[in-house]
C-alpha cells in the first residue's frame, strides 16, 4: 500500500520539525484509512529507560473520501531522549504505527521515533556560527625559524621540511613519534593573514601541551605549553594577535589518559615530581587504575604510553576544573573553548562539571566533544549519553556528516546522502546544529582528496601506505572532487572544518601519512584560491549562519537542497552522474542568479558531471 500513514518530517503530521525544548507544545498527526474502521488511536511515549505513556488521540475530521486524522498536542516537561510509536484499536483488535527508517512506517513492524527534547536554555556560542574552522596538527604547519629553549635530548629534531614522517617501528619493535619537523606557535601567528584570507574564524589547534611525542596526545603537563611550540607567552600572543582578526583558538582537551612520561604518573623519572608509577603515597596515585602496582595499570586502547584517569576522582576533577585548574588557566590565557579528545569515554559527571568551569570562565567559549556517531543517541559504557540536551557540550565533531559527503561525491548514492543528513538535522537541537564542527577529514582519517581519488586503503598497513600516492590522472581528479565535497561541506548546515593544508591539495592516507607538513611554496593555488571563494560564500549569505534547510530532490545521483533564512537563501544542487543534467528549477528560483557560472536561461541549468550549481 503506496500510503504514508505517518512522517515525522512532514509539518502535516508533525507541526514543529526535529527536537524541541522542554515546556514546548507538539502537534502530531496520524493519518488512517477510513476502511480500517478506526475506533481509537493512541501515541505511546516514553522517556528513555523509563515505562511507556499511552495519550489517547482525537479524531480531527476526514482529510479525503477515504482517509480520516487522528491528532494530539501535547507539552513534555522535562529534557531527555523520548521514544514513540502509535497505536489504534478496530474490531479486529489492536495494532501498531512504527518507523521503518528512511521516512517510511509499517503496521506492526519497525521501530520507535525519535524525539530528542533540550534545556530551553541551551544556547550556543554565536560567534561561531556562520564561520569556517581551522584544524591545525602544530609540529607540521608552520616553523617561524625560532630556535626553542628546553627542549629535551631524546627527540629527534628534522632539518627536512615536508619530507616523510617517521613510521618505521624501532629496534624494539614500537613507533615512538619522536621525529619532530618544529611547526611552532609563532609560525600559526605569522600565516593569520593568509588565514582570514581564506575566511578562517576558529582554529582548532591539536595537543600543545608539553608531550613526549609529536601528536602530543600523551601529556606530560597540563599547565606548561611544549618546549618545541613555545611559550605561554607565545600563546597569549597568538591567541590575541588571531582576536584582532577575528579568529579564535580553541584548544585538544585531553582528559581522558595522560602520558606515561608525565609528572603525573613519571614512569620513567624524566621530572622530579613523585609519579603515581613511583610511589602509592604519590599525590597522584589515586587518578589512576593500577590493578598490581606499579606494572600493570588501566591504559587507552591498551596502550601502556597512555595510562588512563579515573575522571570521577574529585582530585583529578578539581585539577582540571577548578580554582586555577587547566581550563581555567588556558582560557584566560586568550583560548576560545576546547574540543574533547574521546568524549564518549568521559563520564557524565566529569563533562557535567567541564562545562560549568567552561561557561563560568567565558560563558562564550565553546565545547566540543568528539563522537563518531549520532550523538544524540550514542550509548557508551552501558549508558545513554545527554551530550546535546543543553548541560554538556555545545556540539560534536560531525562524522555522520563527513561520512555523507565523501561517500556522495565519491559513489553518488543521493538517497543515501539525504537520509544520513537530515537524519542528524532532525535529532539535533538546532543550537547544535549551527555550531557542528563539519569536517571532511582530520588527523585520524586519510586526507579527503586521498579517500575520494585513491585506492582504498582499508585492511592494508603502513608500509602499503607509504608507497601509494596519487597518480597525475588520480589527482586531478580527486582535485576536482574535493571542490564538490568542500561546496557541500560549506553549504550545509554546521560551521565547515578545514583540515590544514587540504586547500593546498595535500594527500596521504591515514597516521601518520596524513599529518604531512605544509607545503609552503609548493600548494595547489587553484584549489586555495577555490576556498578562499568559499570563505567569501559564506560571509556573504546570511542564510550559512542559521538558515533551515530543506531537501528539493535526492535521487539519481542528484541532489539540491536549500538554505533560507529570513532575508537570505541559497540553492545548491549536485550533479554526480556520468553525464550532464538540465535541472529545472523550482518555480520561486526562476530568474535566480547562478554563481558558479553554469549554463542558465532562468528556469532551468545545465550541470556537467561532477559539479554543482549554486544559485542566490
Amino acid at each position: 500500500m503506496d500510503f504514508c500513514f505517518y512522517s515525522s518530517r512532514n509539518s502535516f503530521y508533525k507541526n514543529k520539525f526535529g527536537a524541541i525544548a522542554a515546556g514546548e507544545s507538539l502537534r502530531l498527526c496520524l493519518l488512517m484509512p477510513r476502511s480500517f474502521g478506526v475506533h481509537y488511536a493512541y501515541l505511546v511515549i516514553k522517556k528513555d529507560g523509563e515505562e511507556c505513556e499511552k495519550k489517547q488521540m482525537y479524531w480531527a475530521g476526514m482529510h479525503s473520501d477515504d482517509c480520516e486524522v487522528w491528532d494530539i498536542s501535547f507539552t513534555v516537561e522535562e529534557k531527555g531522549l523520548y521514544w514513540y510509536h502509535f497505536e489504534y484499536s478496530t474490531d479486529f483488535g489492536t495494532s501498531s504505527i512504527k518507523n521503518l527508517g528512511n521516512d517510511r512506517c509499517s503496521v506492526n513492524f519497525g521501530e520507535d521515533w525519535q524525539l530528542t527534547v533540550y534545556s530551553p536554555s541551551f544556547k550556543t556560542p554565536d560567534w561561531l556560527k556562520g564561520g569556517i574552522i581551522y584544524q591545525i596538527f602544530p609540529d607540521r604547519f608552520c616553523f617561524s625559524g625560532e630556535k626553542k629553549k628546553n627542549v629535551p635530548s631524546d627527540r629527534i629534531i628534522r632539518d627536512d621540511w615536508g619530507q616523510e614522517p617517521y613510521w618505521k617501528p624501532d629496534e624494539n619493535g614500537k613507533v615512538l613519534n619522536n621525529d619532530y619537523f618544529c611547526g611552532d606557535l609563532k609560525g600559526i601567528e605569522s600565516k593569520l593573514d593568509y588565514l582570514s584570507e581564506l575566511g578562517v574564524t576558529c582554529i582548532y589547534l591539536n595537543p600543545i601541551f608539553e608531550a613526549h611525542s609529536n601528536h602530543r596526545y600523551n601529556t606530560a603537563d597540563y599547565m606548561k605549553i611544549d618546549p618545541l611550540l613555545g611559550t605561554g607567552e607565545d600563546f597569549a600572543s597568538l591567541c590575541k594577535k588571531a582576536k584582532e582578526k577575528g579568529i579564535g583558538i580553541i584548544l585538544d582537551g585531553v582528559f581522558s589518559h595522560t602520558g606515561d612520561d608525565s609528572i603525573y604518573f613519571n614512569k620513567y623519572e624524566r621530572y622530579d615530581s613523585v609519579g603515581a608509577y613511583n610511589s602509592q603515597k604519590s599525590p597522584y596515585f589515586e587518578w589512576y587504575k593500577f590493578d598490581v602496582f606499579p606494572d600493570e595499570y588501566k591504559s587507552w586502547w591498551g596502550f601502556e604510553t597512555l595510562p588512563e584517569v579515573r575522571e570521577e576522582n574529585k582530585s583529578y576533577q578539581k585539577f582540571i576544573t577548578g580554582k586555577n585548574g587547566v581550563v581555567e588557566t588556558w582560557l584566560i590565557a586568550g583560548a576560545s573553548g576546547f574540543r574533547l579528545d574521546v568524549a564518549d569515554e568521559l563520564p557524565d559527571c566529569f563533562i557535567d562539571v567541564l562545562r560549568k568551569s567552561v561557561k563560568k570562565t567565558d560563558k562564550n567559549a565553546v565545547l566540543i566533544g568528539e563522537v563518531w556517531e549520532d550523538a544524540t543517541n550514542k550509548e557508551s559504557y552501558g549508558e545513554r549519553r545527554r551530550y546535546l540536551l543543553g548541560d554538556q557540550l555545545d556540539s560534536v565533531m560531525n562524522y555522520p556528516f563527513a561520512n555523507a559527503i565523501l561517500d556522495f561525491v565519491r559513489f553518488g548514492n543521493a538517497e543515501d546522502f539525504y537520509e544520513r543528513i537530515i537524519s542528524v538535522i532532525e535529532n539535533y537541537p538546532s543550537e547544535a546544529v549551527n555550531v557542528l564542527m563539519n569536517h571532511i577529514g582530520t588527523h585520524d582519517t586519510e586526507r579527503a582528496i586521498t579517500f575520494l581519488a585513491g585506492e582504498s586503503c582499508e585492511n592494508k598497513g603502513r608500509p602499503w601506505q607509504a608507497v601509494h600516492k596519487l597518480s597525475e590522472d588520480e589527482y586531478k581528479k580527486g582535485v576536482k572532487l574535493l571542490k564538490l565535497a568542500a561546496i557541500l561541506q560549506y553549504t550545509l548546515p554546521g560551521v565547515p572544518s578545514v583540515y590544514y593544508g587540504d586547500e593546498a591539495g595535500m594527500q596521504g592516507y591515514k597516521d601518520p601519512f596524513n599529518r604531512g607538513c605544509y607545503p609552503w611554496g609548493d600548494e595547489n593555488r587553484e584549489l586555495i584560491d577555490f576556498y578562499k571563494k568559499l570563505g567569501k560564500l559564506r560571509k556573504g549569505i546570511p542564510a550559512l549562519k542559521d538558515g533551515k534547510i530543506r531537501f528539493i530532490s535526492s535521487i539519481l545521483k542528484c541532489v539540491a537542497f536549500e538554505r533560507k533564512s529570513e532575508n537570505s537563501r541559497l540553492l545548491v544542487i549536485v550533479n554526480k552522474n556520468e553525464e550532464e543534467i538540465t535541472y529545472i528549477l523550482p518555480n520561486e528560483w526562476f530568474g535566480a542568479s547562478e554563481i558558479n557560472g553554469l549554463e542558465t536561461d532562468g528556469c532551468k541549468v545545465i550541470i556537467p558531471p561532477d559539479t554543482a550549481a549554486i544559485f542566490r
